[in-house]
């Protein structure tokens, strides 16, 4: 097939081989068995500089108590197929601690591969965020039938099991200029989720990519002329051709984002509230704020997380890690449900994510990158070596459960920016 997709920086190799070969890519080349011997290389983390979340070891205890009590439950040995990883992911039941994050209105998602990750997110029953600008910037239908707010959501309810899953619907202040929640929250094809309590909408007030900017997108001179009463448009290319397409950060304070939670929960007080911030050095103040105000989630991108476009001068200088991000917020003592993301796509950072306080990783680079590997069942087979490594990963450290993990789970080898393991 042919990969329309890159991911300079991010895993792509190890994620589109899980995409096709699912569980086993978990372990070593199963040829290699009986040949060669294996153990620790030595090398540094996987990550980039400045990741504290990779330089962090997951650290199982000699004494399992809670081992013990999945014993006399099960009248046997328990061993890691026992751990159950449903949990409740921003009011929606959820298979695993995981969720889709929100892909916008950006062409790699606009291509039909946003379509495919809607169909497989939810056949795994896990919630999906559908991003910000769909509406304003191609419609709510899409006249390719792919691209637009109406084919995601859709494809997911046609393959989602009853009572697992939800989908969440992102805006930002174009989106909401464009009335998109009171357009889905009267819409018949959203009432099926909205009956079963599974549909959300999300306030973005930022991102990991580019905190502090708003969305951004590459569009033809026509569509520009198009979109100019409502974006900011700006011919930085000279072509002729092509010209960037922004749309607003919004503005917050501590009371704007108070009201405008209340105001979503008093106008549609049927759907669940998603709160998504940037990794800001205040971020710990404005979840604070979003959780007293009544919000069912709040999404947390480290700088890490990745973006269909971002200037160049922000991916790698603007924004917290998330693993700072974790550590300012220290949600493991409030037991809020805190969702993360940030190159996500494999077991053990989204078990430290976890052990952290998060209550789910997203997918975003991950899930695309599936799918266009494998269009069929690519997200189904990365998320199915994904689980088997959480499931091995929990069971290691003596639960059973992935709400059961806690910052004593995980050692930081410099002995900084975590909690002593007890």
């Amino acid at each position: 097939m042919t990969r329309v997709l890159t991911a300079g920086g991010f895993a792509e190799e190890q994620v589109r081989a899980r995409a096709r070969d699912g569980a086993a890519a978990a372990f070593p080349r199963r040829e290699d068995y009986g040949r060669r011997l294996f153990g620790a290389e030595g090398t540094p983390p996987a990550g980039r500089p400045g990741d504290a979340l990779e330089s962090l070891r997951l650290v199982p205890p000699v004494f399992v108590p809670q081992r013990l009590e999945k014993l006399i439950e099960l009248a046997r040995e328990p061993h890691y197929g026992d751990v159950d990883l449903a949990t409740t992911v921003g009011g929606f039941r959820s298979t695993a601690p995981l969720y889709v994050s929100a892909f916008g209105s950006t062409q790699v998602a606009a291509s039909g591969l946003g379509t495919a990750v809607s169909r497989q997110a939810g056949r795994l029953g896990i919630p999906m965020v559908v991003g910000e600008n769909i509406v304003p910037t191609v419609g709510y239908r899409g006249s390719d039938g792919e691209s637009g707010m109406l084919a995601r959501l859709s494809a997911y309810e046609s393959e989602v099991p009853d009572g697992f899953g939800g989908v969440t619907f992102q805006q930002s202040t174009e989106d909401a200029d464009a009335e998109v929640w009171n357009l889905l929250y009267s819409a018949p094809s959203a009432q099926k989720l909205l009956d079963s309590g599974r549909l959300a909408f999300e306030l973005k007030v930022g991102q990991g990519a580019k905190p502090g900017l708003g969305g951004m997108t590459v569009v033809d001179t026509a569509s520009a002329v198009r979109l100019a009463e409502h974006y900011t448009t700006d011919d930085v290319y000279g072509d002729g051709r092509h010209v960037l397409r922004s749309s607003s950060p919004g503005t917050f304070t501590e009371e704007i984002l108070r009201q405008q939670i209340r105001l979503m929960r008093n106008n549609y007080p049927r759907a669940r509230v998603w709160v998504k911030l940037p990794p800001g050095r205040d971020v710990r103040q404005a979840a604070a704020v979003a959780w007293e105000a009544g919000a069912d989630a709040v999404t947390v991108d480290g700088a890490e997380g990745g973006s269909g476009w971002a200037p160049l001068s922000f991916l790698d200088h603007v924004g917290l890690p998330l693993g700072e991000c974790l550590q300012r917020m220290r949600a493991w003592e409030e037991r809020h449900c805190l969702l993360v993301s940030g190159r996500m796509w494999e077991g053990g950072r989204v078990a430290r994510s976890l052990a952290l306080g998060a209550r789910a990783a997203g997918l975003g680079r991950a899930a695309l990158l599936a799918v266009d590997e494998n269009p069929d069942d690519g997200l189904d087979r990365l998320v199915s070596c994904l689980l088997l490594e959480l499931r091995l990963l929990i069971s290691a450290l003596g639960k059973y459960a992935p709400g059961a993990l806690g910052p004593e789970d995980v050692w930081a080898p410099d002995g900084t920016g975590t909690t002593p393991a007890h």
